[in-house]
């Protein structure tokens, strides 16, 4: 990966880190449904330059019903669920929930679409299952005044970005990587046009939720895609695959430094385990088996045994 290519890494994890920060801001005041309109309908027109391209619309035309799935699985449910659960947990805690996506991917794929878990990959889900379980120990409540649901939705959208990323390769693969954003896009921005209206808040939000709506939707969801795709043209999936380990970490520093939100140890130890368990099913940290291998003198021995 070249120095621009990481230096757009860190840009992209860092805008993604950030839309945890801007859910938390904007959610308690616009609402769950109503921000993630606006983060989709005003995302969107960042991708402007792309809407002049006939064929793209022809592309999306002819591939209208699984784009509709895709943007209800990768974009609608996890948004609004992310968004509900940013209510009541803070970013950073928010934000590794999320980071057991490929968790939910490998499970899916193997139960859905005939895929096969990897040694790597099972100890990396139990490991992110014990991480998980650190995390959350302490907010399982499910109580008026617990955090047991928020929890649950930030489950919910990593279990819906595990489908959506699988059904994407079932069912979109042979579209390319602009016409399957741009159409999902599109198509969570038509999903949510109702919700959003009949769920817009009855008071007007402060400047301050505006600014983070604004800014959730143009940063971290317009711009961000643009530099994913430059990205994915310029580096290996491998290499990108590396925003999932980064996201956390920008995610946590913002919500410390701009919302003083805390630093627990708790937090820490349950980070450093769900990472782990991430980048070992994701196959960022070689795994091999130890198995006993018989060593040249006792093979040498067997030979001799066997010419007698």
């Amino acid at each position: 990966m070249s120095v621009k290519s990481f230096s757009l890494l860190l840009v992209l994890s860092a805008l993604w880190g950030a839309s945890f920060l801007f859910m938390r801001v904007g959610a308690p005041e616009f609402g769950p449904v109503s921000l993630i309109f606006i983060r989709m309908g005003v995302g969107v027109l960042a991708l402007l330059p792309f809407f002049a391209n006939t064929k793209l619309w022809i592309s999306i035309g002819k591939n209208a019903k699984p784009l509709l799935i895709l943007g209800l699985t990768n974009h609608v449910i996890p948004f609004v669920a992310l968004s509900y659960a940013a209510l009541s947990l803070e970013s950073g805690f928010t934000s590794l929930i999320n980071s057991t996506t490929p968790i939910f991917t490998a499970v899916i794929a193997a139960l859905f679409f005939a895929s096969t878990i990897k040694p790597s990959q099972s100890v990396g889900l139990v490991v992110a299952v014990i991480g998980v379980v650190i995390l959350s120990a302490d907010k399982m409540s499910f109580g008026s005044q617990g955090t047991g649901w928020a929890v649950a939705a930030g489950l919910l959208a990593a279990s819906a970005y595990g489908f959506a990323g699988n059904y994407t390769k079932h069912a979109l693969g042979h579209l390319s990587a602009t016409e399957i954003t741009v159409g999902s896009m599109l198509a969570s921005t038509c999903i949510l046009i109702v919700p959003g209206i009949v769920f817009w808040p009855a008071n007007n939000p402060s400047g301050q939720a505006w600014v983070s709506a604004l800014l959730l939707a143009v940063a971290s969801t317009g711009i961000a895609f643009i530099i994913y795709f430059k990205i994915m043209k310029d580096s290996s999936a491998f290499m990108v695959s590396n925003v999932t380990l980064l996201v956390p970490i920008f995610a946590i520093s913002w919500g410390i430094f701009l919302l003083d939100e805390s630093l627990s140890l708790r937090l820490i130890v349950g980070m450093i385990v769900t990472l782990l368990g991430t980048a070992l099913t994701l196959k960022l940290i070689p795994f091999k088996r130890f198995t006993s291998k018989p060593s040249p003198l006792s093979v040498s021995a067997l030979d001799k045994l066997s010419k007698k």
